[in-house]
């Protein structure tokens, strides 16, 4: 064996059983390899995300209650009922408060006069 060279005109004696095992075991590696490093790339985006949701996740937990992520549109709706809620109460109260004040005019009015008035009124 010393003396066998590669070159063109060498020859190698297999049987075909053999062959057919070794492309298959080669397949099958490759197509191991292929799988496992697909199935990786999967759980590293899915651990991206996850990270991405806890990110996302804190930084609302955080700013939400602070008011600093704006507000629901039902409660941005809520809030403009109850401030014309609170606009028509403030018109009302006033509208009481002028009753109250032509109520106490009126009685004022119809009250005889406080005897220490007249007595006023007759040293004059």
């Amino acid at each position: 064996m010393e003396g066998a060279k590669l070159n063109n005109d060498t020859s190698l004696g297999i049987n075909i059983k053999w062959l057919i095992q070794i492309i298959v075991v080669a397949a099958m590696i490759v197509w191991g390899y292929f799988g496992l490093t697909s199935k990786i790339s999967h759980l590293e985006t899915d651990v991206l995300r996850m990270k991405d949701g806890v990110i996302m996740n804190s930084e609302f937990r955080v700013k939400w209650p602070r008011g600093q992520l704006g507000a629901l549109p039902d409660d941005a709706e809520q809030n403009m009922r109850l401030q014309f809620l609170e606009d028509d109460i403030g018109v009302l109260e006033a509208h009481v408060d002028d009753l109250r004040i032509k109520s106490v005019q009126q009685q004022r009015l119809h009250e005889p006069p406080h005897p220490s008035f007249l007595q006023t009124k007759e040293i004059k």
